[in-house]
């Protein structure tokens, strides 16, 4: 009878954390996994030059996996200028009211409320409502 040692990878598992600063869609790895690593001993028989048995006796790990983290980004990124409330105004080169003269590329059907400077230009009357005409 012999003692035979053995080494044998412990693979890592990898795990999902929703992450409110990164962007919705996004991935981000917060720390790579590592395999761990364990030693097993056996006791095993041989006959005539042959194995004929094998047995566990011992089982050692060396060295303990470490897990992957990835990070799911869960922030919704806006798409609406903060300047006006109310309704979405689109974020574009320009932005004109729907159904008027503008040539846009983009448009907004209001009213919206005008809540920071007009960049746009969309509030004409200058009473803090665009897009009500």
């Amino acid at each position: 009878m012999r003692r035979i040692t053995e080494t044998k990878a412990i693979p890592f598992k990898t795990t999902r954390v929703n992450d409110p600063a990164l962007a919705k869609g996004t991935t981000k790895v917060r720390s790579r996994g590592v395999a761990g690593a364990r030693k097993l001993t056996y006791e095993v028989t041989f006959t005539g030059g042959a194995q004929t048995a094998k047995k566990l006796v011992r089982e050692v790990v060396t060295r303990a996996p470490v897990n992957r983290v990835i990070a799911v980004g869960t922030k919704r990124t806006s798409r609406c200028d903060p300047n006006y409330s109310g309704g979405c105004v689109p974020i574009a080169s320009d932005v004109d009211c729907a159904g008027g003269s503008g040539n846009g590329p983009a448009y907004v059907s209001g009213p919206v409320r005008v809540v920071g400077s007009d960049i746009y230009d969309l509030d004409r009357d200058g009473d803090g409502i665009a897009c009500d005409d």
